[in-house]
């Protein structure tokens, strides 16, 4: 328990500990540093640091990005951890019963405005669910087998564009690209028709490789610094003109939101559950011996302009996932691909079994031939103009959550061509 009072349905419970970066509603944004949140508090760990309460052989937490705490590892990460925890616990007097330390380390979430929470160096995004995928390929390829060949041996996936990962409350304005609808001789450029969200998870790495050491399945676990919500919005029709050969582009490029608080790894080791039975077997790099899925439950929420709150149009899990988290680290690296601290990886849309835990409208509403109908009479086969979409998941504990907060962006108006 800890002397910061909150419910027991805060995301962000002692259990949790997430680490963000953040500056003080009337700061210069020039003053972001790092903290942790605790109930609808941040801990300002440059405080703690600067009076050597933790990590005193380091001033990492001055920094405005969490890459260099990410670079030092797994023990420093869990010291760290220990020394909050301590700290935090309702047997601890440190910072509970000074009063001045209190009003300079706790500020309320609400009068601080956070920041992305690493230098993204580099973005990949698998495509790791295998409901995701069968439903894609249903729909995309309906007279052939919706999972291509490669599918259950490796975790396929594509770099992305890390300069356009914004953080949660960042409008996602509607793209202008090339078209080239059914039926028509030649493509046009306009505004995407079709514009979509994707339910996803991604995770932060930590120390990382050098180029030419692969990162063998055993040891991927000492690499994933903490996770995050993630949506990955998609401009489909402009996705579907343009991937042949060489994959996503300017269809996936128009923005990706991240929730601002990284879950760390060591947070949800309670919460470790067994994947999907892999059939056929996975090839040795990439074969596990212990369960690394997560049962991490999730949920999408959108908002039209007629809306006064959103309404939950899917409920998944990342339980779903066919490919884990360390699976994707073992074969991303195993060419010798070096990762480096704050690289950022992703899931692809989480969905599950049924059509409530479809994580895209391409899937609800079966790429806009099955528009769906919202309480208020409102119907959507794509996104439109002013629709706000938000993205929450948590692990349930024993009187106790570990949240991710929210992953939040509304949809603004493509620029005009005029």
């Amino acid at each position: 328990m800890s002397w910061v009072k909150y419910n027991e349905e805060s995301p962000f419970p002692i259990q949790n500990l997430p680490y963000g970066v953040f500056h003080k509603n009337g700061e210069d944004p020039s003053t972001a540093r790092c903290g942790v949140a605790i109930g609808d508090q941040i801990l300002d760990l440059k405080v703690l640091q600067d009076l050597g309460l933790v990590l005193k052989t380091s001033k990492c937490f001055s920094s405005p990005s969490l890459n260099e705490f990410m670079s030092l590892g797994r023990k420093i990460w869990q010291q760290v951890r220990t020394e909050l925890t301590e700290l935090l616990s309702t047997s601890s007097p440190t910072i509970r019963d000074n009063q001045d330390l209190r009003k300079n380390a706790l500020i309320n979430q609400s009068d601080a405005i956070l920041h992305l929470p690493a230098r993204i160096g580099d973005y990949t995004d698998f495509y790791a669910s295998i409901d995701h995928a069968t439903n894609m390929g249903k729909i995309i390829r309906p007279n052939e087998e919706p999972l291509k060949p490669n599918w259950k041996w490796l975790p396929v996936g594509y770099h992305g564009r890390a300069s356009s990962i914004v953080i949660s409350g960042t409008p996602i304005r509607r793209p202008n690209g090339q078209l080239n609808p059914p039926n028509s001789p030649t493509p046009s450029y306009g505004p995407s028709r079709r514009l979509d969200y994707e339910l996803e998870m991604a995770f932060f790495i930590g120390p990382g490789n050098e180029l030419g050491n692969p990162i063998t399945i055993g040891h991927t676990k000492d690499q994933i610094f903490g996770a995050v919500l993630m949506n990955d919005w998609s401009a489909r029709d402009v996705q579907a003109w343009e991937y042949i050969p060489l994959g996503p582009f300017n269809g996936k490029n128009l923005g990706t939101t991240i929730s601002p608080w990284i879950v760390p790894i060591d947070a949800l080791e309670p919460f470790k559950v067994q994947g999907a039975k892999q059939d056929p077997e996975p090839l040795g790099y990439l074969k596990e011996n212990e369960p690394s899925h997560y049962n991490i439950q999730l949920q999408v929420l959108i908002k039209t302009p007629n809306m006064t709150s959103g309404e939950v149009v899917a409920t998944s899990n990342a339980k779903h996932l066919y490919w884990s988290w360390n699976q994707m680290v073992a074969h991303h690296t195993s060419t010798g691909c070096n990762l480096r601290p704050g690289d950022l990886l992703a899931t692809g849309t989480i969905s599950g079994p049924d059509a409530s835990s479809y994580g895209s409208i391409m899937e609800l509403s079966w790429a806009g031939q099955k528009p769906f109908k919202f309480s208020n009479g409102d119907t959507r086969g794509w996104l439109e103009d002013g629709d706000e979409v938000t993205l929450t998941g948590y692990c349930q504990g024993t009187g106790y959550r570990v949240g991710f907060g929210s992953a939040v962006g509304k949809v603004l108006p493509a620029h005009s061509l005029e």
